[in-house]
């Protein structure tokens, strides 16, 4: 069966029984959307910050391939195998967006028999953040344009607006617009653009904020562009927080849903890790925390993205810390950076896997030697994988000194996970965490770029347009406590997605640098990185359909 047609087979639990029966949250303290998923109050949030802190395990993966790795899957499999041995266990997971799914990827909640659910919801209209997401940004993108139209007091350069629209569709067509055409009653004409939702600085706002105040002031302090004596604007001078802040209100509150083995789970908030910070929401994982004495959290794409950003920027931000991270990887997606063609890769390839296995293993110097975390290495199995390429990938792993377990969840389960789901256990019972970040806040803004680029991705420089350098000298002078967020190609360690494997001595390009103030961070926008993406030649929405029953197909 495909994934949606398990995903529909599911027996779900009523979402205010679970809750009640699970987490011991009373109904009033739910504000259900149907019968499976509902949002958390931030009353009974609040309610939660003096309770021990339970166990945070981060899921994270190997450079990603057209192959695959099954990094959600694996969180979910993890999460149910913990559960099964008894560990009162809690999953805190990313929203997927909605162009996406359209697009290449399909659905994102997870796969096979380990997913979450209701999966057609979490993947396409869900309790509807996304939405409230993009109408927020919009709506400081009408108040900019409007301010402008009525006389424009403020003194706003045209030229130099860097806020954008945005929409959760991939649609490369808005990247970049002309706006106000048609005469004196539409505004003054000015070049604008499109990101996706998930590039959104509200979007990252919305899961770096610790609570409604937090969120307002955040939102007031958005960067929206110069006025024509160079004196930075912003979306308080606008007075946009409380509106925009009255649009998040609900989104704000932490979505409880289930996995196909009735474990609650926490879905909220969708970063992009390759253009934004790629994590959950900082309120959901605490939440989480403070409700289980476990809690799987996965970061975006590999963990040269998703769980350095992690670490530099959510971590940095609320003092949380990983007590152990896993690292997924598969038999096909290291055989694919060994130069295997995705045609070819069911076919045994010790040699390609050995060559492959260099990105697996910067990753794994990586989380250990820079971040000072201890790993375990998730081996999510495929039916092509052969037992030579299987014992190959476990030996080379062990003799880096790292513990590895092979995984069945996709087809099993939790029960496919148990061995992994012990070997975590033992790693946070028994290993010591030296956990550490990658650099300091006070290093000047370039540095931190550069040590990044050096130290993680093995490049032996980084060079800047000159739009970019000037920009990021400009920030430097007042904004050199932020952390970095680095916004690439997620195929590579380099700003070339053609890179494979581990490349070293290479240039990574920054071509851009954006000031993202109210999530308290800097955006460098690499090589051909685009914030807005395109869809494929044969998007995923052609396989997507709906019957006369209102049953959806063709979703992953």
């Amino acid at each position: 069966m495909s994934d949606i047609e398990i995903a529909q087979k599911a027996t779900m639990r009523p979402v205010i029984e679970l809750a009640s029966d699970r987490l011991g949250i009373d109904s009033h303290h739910l504000i259900p959307y149907g019968h499976y998923k509902a949002k958390l109050s931030m009353e009974f949030v609040d309610s939660l910050k003096n309770n021990a802190d339970g166990k945070l395990i981060l899921v994270t993966a190997i450079s990603p391939t057209p192959a695959g790795e099954g990094k959600t899957t694996t969180t979910v499999g993890l999460g149910d195998a913990l559960n099964r041995l008894g560990k009162k266990t809690m999953l805190a997971l990313r929203e997927p967006a909605l162009g996406p799914c359209f697009g290449i990827k399909g659905g994102a909640a997870g796969g096979g028999y380990a997913q979450v659910v209701p999966m057609e919801d979490i993947n396409l209209h869900f309790t509807g953040d996304f939405h409230a997401v993009s109408i927020a940004n919009n709506l400081l993108s009408a108040l900019i344009d409007n301010h402008i139209h009525h006389g424009n007091k403020l003194r706003i350069d045209l030229r130099q607006i860097s806020w954008k629209r945005v929409i959760d569709m991939n649609d490369r067509a808005l990247r970049n617009i002309v706006t106000s055409l048609g005469g004196v009653p539409n505004g003054f004409p000015r070049q604008d653009g499109f990101d996706i939702v998930a590039a959104s600085e509200v979007m990252a706002i919305l899961c770096l904020s610790n609570s409604l105040d937090d969120l307002k002031t955040r939102l007031g302090n958005i960067f929206i562009g110069y006025t024509w004596e160079k004196q930075p604007v912003f979306a308080r001078d606008l007075k946009a927080q409380g509106a925009m802040a009255a649009i998040l209100k609900d989104a704000l509150m932490p979505n409880l849903v289930q996995t196909l083995e009735n474990n609650p789970v926490f879905v909220h908030g969708g970063p992009f890790a390759n253009i934004a910070h790629g994590c959950n929401t900082v309120l959901a994982t605490r939440s989480a925390l403070k409700l289980a004495d476990y809690v799987v959290t996965e970061a975006g794409f590999g963990a040269d993205l998703g769980a350095e950003k992690f670490i530099d920027i959510k971590c940095r931000k609320s003092a949380l810390k990983p007590d152990a991270v896993v690292v997924v990887a598969t038999v096909r997606a290291l055989k694919s950076h060994g130069g295997v063609p995705k045609q070819a890769l069911q076919s045994e390839n010790l040699n390609a896997l050995e060559k492959g296995f260099a990105n697996l293993e910067r990753h794994l110097d990586n989380l250990q030697k820079q971040f000072g975390l201890p790993c375990v290495v998730a081996i999510n199995h495929f039916t092509s994988d052969t037992d030579a390429e299987i014992q190959l990938l476990k030996s080379k792993v062990q003799a880096l000194g790292v513990r590895v377990e092979v995984c069945t969840h996709w087809a099993d389960g939790g029960a496919g996970a148990e061995d992994l789901a012990r070997s975590v256990l033992d790693i946070v019972d028994t290993e010591q965490n030296q956990f550490k970040l990658l650099y300091p806040d006070e290093m000047p803004l370039a540095e931190k770029l550069h040590c990044i680029a050096t130290r993680l991705y093995g490049a032996k420089d980084i060079s800047f347009e000159p739009k970019a350098l000037r920009q990021l000298e400009l920030f430097d002078q007042d904004y050199r406590l932020f952390p970095v967020c680095v916004a690439k190609t997620q195929y590579s360690f380099s700003s070339e997605p053609t890179l494979l494997g581990a490349p070293s001595d290479h240039i990574l390009s920054i071509r851009e640098v954006r000031l993202s103030h109210g999530a308290e961070f800097i955006v460098a926008i690499c090589g051909t990185m685009m914030t807005m993406p395109g869809l494929p030649k044969t998007p995923a929405a052609e396989r997507i359909d709906v019957d006369s029953n209102g049953v959806i197909s063709g979703l992953f």
